[in-house]
């Protein structure tokens, strides 16, 4: 497929998507349109990972961290301000800044690949037991209470920008939910095809081939760590407006592990595939869950097993292989006219 094939592809593909969102609700239950609001929530989360690993070869076992931090500064934020506005931009703001400090520690450090995981880990399950220990009435930011275990209930859902007194309805918060999951494909889109975005991928590929073109790895991969920090600080916000509640849980490793799982299922190196590895899984495990026969983690055991044997590339790179074997090539005609075949006349010497 040549590029501006696949140009006409993505930029199609995103216009449906817009349009599903638009016209989803009147065409989805509310119970229905609230479970896709969570799953473009998760798919946010999703695209967070794929942009650090895919591209920028930076595996993060504890993304639940940003995604957790996000979410209890929107809450603590929004029960402040009675604002949501400035909340989104503290959860955006503040899991940057949480992953630039961390990030500068551990690739300046120049902290191996497999300890970086260690590292993520460790993090997200300091932050759970740190949120987990804050039960007492004497814990609280301003007039939010923290509430421990039992986590900060009645959080204020998104409103019209710097009008409280205008909260979105299930509808537009489900615009709002799944327009910033196509504005996070599109930025990331555009990163990667930015000089920037040539350069993450160039560092994942040969950091000392890298570093003698010019360029620091380790800014590069921790500029890459931010952008990743702050997608998932923005998700953990979606998903707590969804929910208007957040806890200790939203920092569990078993969504660690899930962020993982789809991005496996869907494809690694692509942005499209954790989008629908993430879907795809949230959808087996609601409807799991409304069933007392099978146990979701052996469903979703089985499943990664499955396609780390038989489908280890995902679901869109496999797909896309099969079509471009499917579809004849067509060669590009050539633009110099002195490799064409010239077609002398009859008698012409």
């Amino acid at each position: 497929m040549t590029p501006r094939l696949r140009l006409i592809a993505q930029s199609l593909a995103v216009l449906v998507a817009i349009i599903a969102v638009v016209i989803a609700p009147g065409q989805l239950e509310l119970f229905t349109l609230m479970q896709f609001t969570l799953f473009a929530a998760m798919a946010v989360l999703s695209l967070s990972l794929a942009f650090i690993w895919g591209f920028g070869g930076i595996l993060s076992f504890g993304q639940t961290a940003f995604f957790g931090l996000g979410g209890y500064v929107y809450a603590i934020s929004a029960i402040n301000f009675q604002d949501s506005t400035q909340g989104i931009m503290l959860a955006l703001f503040i899991p940057a800044v949480f992953s630039a400090l961390l990030g500068y520690f551990v690739f300046y450090g120049r902290i191996s690949d497999v300890y970086l995981g260690v590292i993520t880990l460790t993090v997200t399950l300091i932050l759970f037991n740190a949120i987990n220990s804050t039960s007492g009435d004497e814990y609280h930011i301003g007039t939010a209470m923290l509430g421990g275990f039992n986590g900060i209930p009645a959080v204020p859902t998104f409103n019209m920008p710097f009008d409280p007194s205008s909260p979105l309805s299930p509808e537009q918060s489900w615009w709002v939910t799944g327009g910033a999951l196509i504005a996070v494909y599109l930025l990331l889109r555009l990163i990667l095809a930015s000089p920037f975005g040539r350069v993450v991928v160039a560092v994942r590929e040969n950091e000392v081939r890298a570093s003698l073109l010019g360029y620091d790895p380790r800014l590069i991969k921790l500029v890459t760590f931010v952008i990743g920090g702050a997608i998932a600080g923005l998700a953990g916000a979606l998903y707590v407006n969804w929910g208007a509640f957040v806890g200790p849980t939203i920092f569990s490793l078993s969504l660690s592990a899930e962020i993982i799982i789809w991005i496996t299922i869907g494809g690694l190196g692509t942005l499209l595939g954790p989008i629908i590895g993430c879907i795809l899984i949230e959808y087996a495990v609601a409807a799991i869950g409304s069933q007392q026969t099978l146990n979701s983690n052996l469903v979703l055991g089985a499943v990664l097993i499955f396609f780390v044997l038989l489908l280890p590339k995902g679901l869109v790179p496999t797909v896309r292989d099969l079509l471009l074997r499917l579809v004849p090539k067509i060669e590009p005609r050539s633009a110099n006219p002195a490799q064409e075949p010239s077609v002398q006349p009859v008698g012409a010497k």
